[in-house]
């Protein structure tokens, strides 16, 4: 059987199948929670660029989570930081047994036995010119290297556990790398794949690299990552993901690429759509709210029925806990 063919990784979980259920409302169900683990056990630093945004220590991220959890929280998606672990060409960490990711996956999964872990895929955070690939001599992409490396890391945090490999490194063909190795492993459908398939090249990442300690130490990432006026490649992107296997799709950024969310919701109906409301935009709006322009709830609510509305089934947004607390009060 062809693995592209397998959709039994898209509903094994009963918050999956919620997810494959689409509907306009803000809902506990509709909200997925970054978190930044870093390679300690213990720590909270605050992201002076996220202000009430903060990285976590591997263990101490459980406790971190637990009043989010308790407040209805779904689904939390992961992201490794390295501050003592050593980064290299080849990004001997993104599937060690010191990554942080791993380590946390473990113990998030023992505590919250129904919460949706997502770990999001890429090399950046793990090699140390700051690329979401291996790098030739010349500085470019192996692509064929990157995605092997790719896979073998979704391989390592499906085996810890994780729910749902989301690879945002935008690497040519990566989904059909990562479902090969999961399905020849006996991950087929026990994990799903959530991919960033229309990730476009933004400004909008500046308080995220800042956070992950992540941005490329020369040159950009345009080559692999979108250009922002181009739907078309949007599209391509999009449907070489969907034939590969994946089972949801992810446009990224959030507020300025509506227009890619409608199309591709459009043209992908029984595909769940997530949307990330990523680190500029959660800066933009709450420094905005400090500053008087406008009032939080009011702002943020229109937002995210706007992302509904386009066809946003998750969003992915650091404000998800007063999002729930909102939800739970019935003010939203």
């Amino acid at each position: 059987m062809d693995v592209s063919h397998k959709i039994h990784s898209g509903y094994f979980h009963s918050t999956l199948r919620k997810w494959q259920n689409g509907n306009v409302h803000i809902t506990k169900e509709a909200l997925m929670f970054p978190a930044f683990i870093m390679d300690v056990p213990e720590c909270k630093d605050e992201i002076l660029s996220m202000p009430g945004v903060f990285r976590y220590g591997y263990e101490n991220i459980v406790e971190a989570l637990r009043p989010i959890v308790e407040a209805g929280l779904k689904s939390v998606l992961l992201f490794g930081v390295l501050s003592h672990l050593q980064k290299d060409e080849c990004a001997t960490h993104c599937d060690s047994d010191f990554n942080p990711v791993i380590k946390s996956v473990k113990l998030l999964r023992k505590e919250y036995p129904h919460l949706i872990v997502a770990c999001d895929v890429c090399l950046c955070a793990y090699t140390q010119h700051g690329h979401c690939g291996i790098l030739r001599g010349d500085g470019s992409i192996d692509n064929e290297k990157s995605i092997n490396r790719l896979a073998t890391q979704s391989l390592a945090y499906a085996r810890a556990g994780a729910h749902i490999i989301a690879p945002s490194d935008m690497m040519d063909c990566r989904i059909a790398a990562i479902k090969k190795i999961l399905d020849e492993n006996g991950y087929g459908n026990k994990v799903s794949i959530l991919s960033y398939a229309a990730k476009f090249a933004s400004s909008f990442y500046g308080p995220f690299r800042d956070a992950a300690n992540s941005a490329p130490t020369f040159g950009d990432r345009r080559c692999y990552q979108l250009p922002g006026g181009s739907s078309g490649l949007a599209l391509r992107a999009v449907a070489r993901d969907v034939a590969e296997g994946a089972d949801m799709l992810m446009v990224k950024p959030g507020l300025a690429y509506l227009d890619i969310v409608s199309q591709l919701k459009a043209k992908y109906p029984e595909y769940p759509m997530f949307i990330y409301q990523v680190s500029g935009e959660y800066a933009m709006i709450y420094h905005g709210a400090k500053a008087g322009a406008f009032e939080l709830k009011t702002m943020l609510t229109e937002i995210l029925v706007s992302m509904r509305r386009a066809g946003t089934d998750v969003i992915i947004s650091y404000f998800t806990p007063v999002i729930l607390e909102w939800i739970n009060d019935g003010s939203l």
